[in-house]
């Protein structure tokens, strides 16, 4: 049996609202074209144009310092993925939607397989955030239009609620900690290689 709201402590309520927006983003807010491009924006092979287009992009305009910056991009990525998938998920230890007893009956899954590991929190939100947030702050001055890198993460973030596999609280958590640890190394990458001298 449901309990009432008044009855929840704060705790359950922000998990009732999780559920509940959960039910709506992944049942309600639905269209078959959006089915097969979710699933699309889940895929690795989808990154990797814009990701080497960015690259060499940082080889024009940094010159022999963008070894440096894609050195502190791959150790951010990574560092981000490992704190994610190795430690926040085994500690907090959260089923995901597509293996919890209480919503796998109740959502649409989509994706081919469902995650053995934690749901809290999304690693593809770190990830994705964190590049964008890197990314974006390391070329500052260079070109304002990478900031739709956020638009790129949310998107795939989105796509984790869309298919099953991940509650909107673990994409959120995940977004939040990708921007704040993306800031972190896009500032020690600026200052370590001087980048604020860059401009088009």
């Amino acid at each position: 049996m449901m309990l009432q709201s008044d009855q929840m402590s704060f705790f359950q309520q922000m998990l009732h609202l999780d559920y509940q927006l959960m039910l709506l983003l992944n049942r309600k807010l639905v269209h078959p074209v959006l089915d097969d491009l979710f699933l699309f924006l889940r895929e690795s092979i989808f990154h990797i144009p814009l990701y080497v287009f960015i690259i060499l992009y940082s080889f024009r305009v940094f010159g022999k310092k963008a070894i440096g910056w894609v050195v502190g991009a791959v150790a951010l990525v990574a560092f981000c993925d490992l704190l994610s998938s190795h430690f926040i998920k085994a500690y907090f230890d959260r089923p995901r939607p597509c293996r919890d007893p209480f919503m796998a009956g109740q959502i649409r899954f989509l994706a081919r397989y469902c995650g053995a590991n934690g749901s809290f929190t999304s690693s593809h939100a770190v990830n994705h955030f964190a590049f964008a947030t890197y990314v974006t702050f390391t070329f500052k001055g260079v070109s304002k239009w990478f900031i739709l890198l956020f638009a790129w993460a949310f998107a795939i973030a989105y796509a984790q609620v869309y298919v099953g596999v991940h509650y909107p609280s673990d994409v959120l958590a995940g977004a939040f900690l990708g921007i704040v640890f993306g800031l972190v190394g896009a500032q020690i990458t600026r200052q370590a290689l001087s980048l604020q001298q860059y401009s088009i």
